[in-house]
């Protein structure tokens, strides 16, 4: 039994980028002095503070470059689901004197569901999009939800499920002209494809650190000038009175880090691009009308392959290929299975949904991964 554990070990794939990725050598390098050397508090105005301050300086420009945004708009938060929660809950607490209505969509993270559901519990009112096979919402039909109480909406860049990507900049347009607040959650688009915030024209985006070759338990909020919303710590007046907090200096530096390298990468998504392809002939060629792909063919992103096995369970292939760190998009309870909110809101049937497979790759990722799984995958589940 050993034996067979060691082996699987050696041969082990992580095809999970987008539930987390490891920390870049250069991000850990550069994170260590203020592990070690640079402890003071950046509230100081000492000489302990002083190398803190530039360091913290620095990563909010490096961040700024990547999204084309103002370094005084970026609020450093513990990860995405802080940021989500500060830019919903913020955005309604400070505006709902203008109205309660929010509008969001059915595929969204629970770290944007689960706010509005606390929100309606003290009296906002919630519309929850529908989305179409694809998992893109329809334009008609969210400008159609808007009423005069509508204050936000909150429409996520990438699903983090099946990849497809929201049409923000014709959102954007839309939510301008009525003066509505516009979040959304680009924890898994930043990186992948290009996000540039300018063009974009949003009020709040959601950035997260372990996404990005950074650690996780930071990431960060982009507030645009003019954009109020309530804080979400309360406290002293850390990051210009927004979020308070003794900031994380160690993990902000490798945040910034983790920026920079995405910025100097940014021609990487084409090599995702056609790793992702290769990925998906083979296992097309080999299971041909028994699998299909979820999410939209051609507005997706490039490292996010979630397929269907037709007639068989997500969780059971999952088991006989223990090499491959993947997603399911069921999950089995005392006997029944559950199909995720995303692929329900897609109206995938039960024999489609139950097979769901979500695999993403990341820069770590090898052709020679990618034929190692497909062999795996091929050998253990297609008889």
């Amino acid at each position: 039994m050993a034996t067979r554990l060691n082996e699987t070990e050696q041969n082990r794939i992580y095809l999970d980028y987008n539930a987390s990725t490891p920390i870049d050598p250069e991000v850990l390098e550069e994170m260590l002095p203020f592990l070690t050397s640079y402890y003071g508090n950046p509230s100081s105005s000492h000489w302990a503070s002083e190398k803190i301050k530039v360091a913290i300086d620095l990563a909010r420009q490096r961040i700024a470059t990547l999204l084309n945004c103002k370094t005084s708009e970026i609020v450093f938060t513990s990860g995405g689901s802080e940021s989500n929660n500060h830019a919903i809950k913020g955005a309604y607490f400070a505006n709902r004197h203008r109205g309660n209505h929010i509008i969001t969509t059915k595929v969204e993270h629970p770290s944007v569901l689960n706010p509005c559901v606390f929100l309606e519990s003290i009296g906002a009112k919630v519309t929850y999009l529908d989305v179409d096979a694809y998992g893109l919402v329809d334009l008609s039909d969210l400008a159609a939800a808007i009423t005069k109480d509508t204050i936000l909406m909150s429409i996520m860049h990438a699903n983090n499920e099946v990849g497809t990507v929201q049409p923000l900049q014709e959102i954007a347009e839309i939510t301008s002209r009525r003066g509505i607040i516009l979040h959304t959650d680009a924890a898994q688009s930043i990186g992948k494809i290009d996000v540039n915030w300018d063009e974009m024209n949003v009020n709040l985006l959601t950035v997260a650190g372990h996404k990005l070759y950074a650690p996780k338990g930071v990431g960060a909020l982009i507030i645009k000038e003019g954009t109020v919303i309530t804080p979400h710590n309360h406290g002293a007046s850390h990051e210009v009175g927004r979020r308070a907090g003794t900031e994380n200096v160690p993990f902000i530096v490798g945040l910034g880090k983790s920026a920079e390298l995405a910025y100097r990468r940014n021609d990487h998504h084409q090599e995702i691009q056609t790793l992702s392809n290769l990925f998906w002939k083979k296992l097309s060629d080999a299971f041909k009308d028994r699998i299909v792909m979820n999410g939209h063919p051609d507005k997706r992103l490039p490292n996010t392959l979630n397929v269907s096995f037709i007639g068989m369970i997500g969780q059971e292939i999952l088991a006989k290929i223990p090499e491959i760190a993947a997603t399911t998009g069921s999950a089995c309870h005392t006997g029944s299975i559950e199909i995720s909110p995303v692929l329900k809101a897609m109206k995938l049937s039960q024999e489609v949904a139950v097979g769901t497979v979500r695999f993403s790759i990341g820069r770590y990722t090898t052709v020679n991964e990618i034929d190692r799984a497909c062999a795996l995958i091929i050998e253990r589940i297609r008889d």
